[in-house]
């Protein structure tokens, strides 16, 4: 993994200089960083990123399929489908675990994916704080398909409101001010202009939905959506003017529905050699199968809820849904960044946009984690450095 230039980054590090890195984004936005940041970035050789481009596209062939939307039609729990949806997803996101292939060679292995959005502001504003620390070189960068440092914010800011004025458009979730994401937010209110509102605070009027701000009452005409039903079941006792699924004169920035349709659900429809193999548990041949080399996984957790890494065939068995369970072939996260202290896991998120007017989405910029622990998410990493949410400067 670009053994020179981690040579040199590593060469620039110190715990001092660590802190004051982190310390300059908690500044900017205090109080709102409440996840660690990783020490480093990735690296990505060309060699390395022709590989995940390439992964990448055989995924968007298949989602670009004229059949996918009447074969992901079950994805969509018939009490959380969501009318007025869009003809296509307008966010992709491809999560890839680095692995070794037989060769020794790096190259990425499929996690993930999902029809929904991601750190866009963050991402950015990661990138660019790890610039003014650090010698990045000028042929590495964050970005992809002609977007740069100047341009990200415009582009995105265009796609996210769509022509409306940004008082018009919002970032809906739930308590905004208590999501571990919400420094997010605060930089998409700074970069693009977009408030984040709790879907407690809308009101509706007709088909029509509202917000306060400043004593006013401004019709809000796109929702840039952030929130799961997952979050909302967290609060059964909410009392809201709107539910997602009413039926509302409003654009939606990433309908709800495609957070089902593009997910685990949409795995074992793939073939790649970069793809594990997955299977629905209700199509998955028990007999046949060693299960300490599969996953078990529910279709539509968030965050790694629900994983099982080490299975019985109790497990499976005991299980009654068995068509809202993946079981997917392990993959062997190797060590593939050479921290100060050890070697590092990493997974790689490549972050597209897909504006409704476009035929296929657009890769924009990516997002990266490191890892000690035995997954990937931070439950499982508490306590150990050189882990974290980072970004991959890919090589051009």
């Amino acid at each position: 993994m670009q053994v020179e230039r981690r040579k040199a980054f590593n060469e620039q590090f110190s715990d001092e200089k660590y802190n004051d890195f982190v310390s300059q984004i908690d500044k900017q936005f205090p109080e709102n960083l409440d996840f660690r940041i990783a020490e480093s970035p990735i690296f990505v050789s060309k060699e390395l990123g022709s590989k995940i481009f390439k992964a990448c596209d055989s995924i968007i062939e298949s989602i670009l399929n004229p059949n996918f939307k009447a074969e992901s039609e079950r994805a969509i729990p018939i009490h959380q489908n969501v009318p007025n949806e869009n003809e296509h997803s307008s966010f992709l996101a491809i999560d890839f675990a680095l692995t070794k292939n037989e060769n020794g060679e790096f190259e990425p292995q499929l996690i993930e994916l999902q029809g929904f959005p991601s750190l866009f502001g963050f991402q950015y504003m990661l990138a660019k704080t790890f610039k003014a620390n650090y010698q990045i070189p000028e042929n590495y960068s964050p970005f992809f398909n002609g977007t740069n440092e100047e341009t990200f914010i415009s582009q995105m800011k265009a796609f996210l409101l769509n022509g409306f004025q940004p008082d018009e458009v919002i970032i809906l979730e739930i308590f905004p001010e208590k999501q571990k994401t919400r420094i997010d937010f605060a930089i998409s209110k700074e970069i693009f202009g977009i408030d984040a509102v709790c879907i407690t605070k809308i009101k509706k009027v007709g088909k029509k939905l509202f917000r306060e701000k400043n004593g006013n009452l401004i019709e809000i005409k796109r929702i840039y959506n952030r929130l799961i039903f997952d979050d909302l079941e967290n609060f059964p006792d909410l009392k809201t003017e709107f539910n997602l699924v009413d039926d509302v004169e409003v654009e939606w920035c990433g309908h709800p529905n495609w957070f089902f349709r593009i997910s685990k659900f949409t795995m074992p429809t793939l073939d790649s050699e970069f793809i594990p193999k997955s299977f629905f548990l209700d199509n998955f041949d028990l007999k046949s199968k060693d299960l300490s080399k599969f996953v078990l996984k529910p279709l539509f957790s968030f965050a790694g809820s629900g994983v099982k890494l080490n299975l019985e065939k109790e497990d499976l068995t005991s299980i009654q849904d068995k068509e809202n369970f993946l079981i997917q072939e392990k993959i062997t996260y190797n060590p593939a960044i050479q921290a100060i202290n050890g070697l590092v896991k990493a997974e790689i998120r490549m972050l597209y946009i897909w504006p409704d007017k476009n035929k296929k989405p657009t890769l924009i910029t990516n997002l990266a984690r490191l890892s000690r622990g035995e997954m990937i998410g931070v439950r499982f990493n508490k306590d150990f450095d050189w882990v974290g949410g980072s970004i991959c400067f890919f090589e051009n």
